[in-house]
């Protein structure tokens, strides 16, 4: 278990950790919390049930893969992208305001102007100089895009093990709702720790929120 969480913080940032289990949880959620009367058709409707589960988020685990190897692209060529805008510029003012725009909003709390303005000018004269870096999938990518997948298929756990632990199925479900929106609570209170947030308050939001996006894919038919 140490290995797996040492992979995830190695390979995925923070924001994409929180994102990807909440999508999985809210897909989880979205077939088991009003599943009761499926369930109380049989063994077979209730297997049937998890089987949804399970196959939906392996493939929202695919679909998440597939945008994080795009978004890793696309954010690696910010720096080419950068690089074209500062050549193309008509004068160093437009060069250094494009240079500005991109970095300012990350460096404000942590450099005076002064500091900010002597490293535009170096980032102004090496983009100048240096040819922009081809942007191409590395193995970090793949493994990033790995990491996405399991964690989206681990949200199914905890839909599915009490129906492997609890023979009364009714019983079993509603102990996966509670799991599940349990985690959702787990996660918003880690993200408010991250975000230097009121945790208990991100918790109960982020649950709240899991909750009414569930219940908007459930009245569209999701």
């Amino acid at each position: 278990m140490k290995r797996l969480r040492s992979f995830f913080a190695e390979h995925l940032d923070p924001s994409q950790r929180l994102g990807e289990v909440f999508l999985g949880l809210v897909m989880a959620l979205t077939f088991t919390l009003g599943a009761g009367a499926t369930v109380s058709e049989g063994p077979d409707e209730t297997r049937q049930l998890l089987l949804q589960v399970v196959g939906c988020n392996i493939a929202w685990g695919l679909i998440g893969g597939v945008m994080a190897l795009v978004d890793a692209k696309l954010e690696r060529g910010r720096v080419p992208r950068l690089m074209r805008a500062v050549r193309s510029a008509a004068d160093d003012d437009e060069a250094l305001a494009a240079i500005e725009e991109a970095y300012d909003d990350a460096l404000t709390a942590v450099t005076s102007e002064e500091e900010r303005e002597r490293l535009y000018r170096q980032i102004l004269d090496r983009a100048r100089k240096a040819e922009p870096p081809r942007t191409r999938t590395r193995k970090d990518d793949l493994l990033g895009a790995l990491g996405v997948f399991c964690l989206v298929v681990l949200t199914t756990v905890p839909a599915v093990v009490p129906f492997l632990l609890i023979p009364n199925r009714l019983v079993a479900l509603r102990v996966s709702n509670a799991l599940l929106v349990g985690l959702l609570f787990l996660v918003g209170y880690w993200g408010g720790r991250l975000t230097n947030a009121n945790p208990w308050r991100a918790g109960l939001t982020m649950l709240l929120v899991g909750v009414a996006v569930v219940a908007v894919a459930a009245a569209l038919g999701g």
